[in-house]
């Protein structure tokens, strides 16, 4: 990414690509939500889909783009309990599918670093 404002761009992509996923086939996602979460999966799903593109909305936003940063930092370690409970889930699938699902619990780590840069950028 050639800028900050590029980085958050692409962020604002990512989290509408993800919020969209989230609504549109919310099937692969309850089975990953934490069974200690009071109330059916599909609701977190749902919610956690409308969180990132409310968030998506405020990166890509000038103004709101440092809350907006903030939040998606928020967002990403809040889903990092759905990301454990898929590692756990599918610790006996095949390796493929395990490396996925174990891959996953790293990748929180950039993208909570990304979203804090973004948080920063300047209007």
């Amino acid at each position: 990414m050639t800028s900050r404002r590029g980085e958050a761009a692409a962020l604002a992509g990512l989290l509408t690509a993800a919020g969209i996923a989230h609504l549109v086939r919310p099937g692969i996602y309850d089975p990953i939500v934490p069974r200690a979460l009071p109330g059916p999966a599909r609701f977190w799903t749902y919610a956690s889909g409308v969180a990132e593109l409310a968030v998506a909305a405020a990166v890509a936003r000038p103004a709101t783009r440092r809350a907006g940063g903030l939040a998606a930092a928020a967002l990403f370690a809040a889903v990092l309990p759905a990301n454990v409970q898929m590692a756990v889930d599918w610790r006996h699938r095949p390796a493929a599918q395990r490396a996925v699902a174990y891959g996953r619990l790293p990748l929180q780590v950039p993208l909570i670093w990304w979203a804090a840069r973004v948080a920063r950028t300047r209007p």
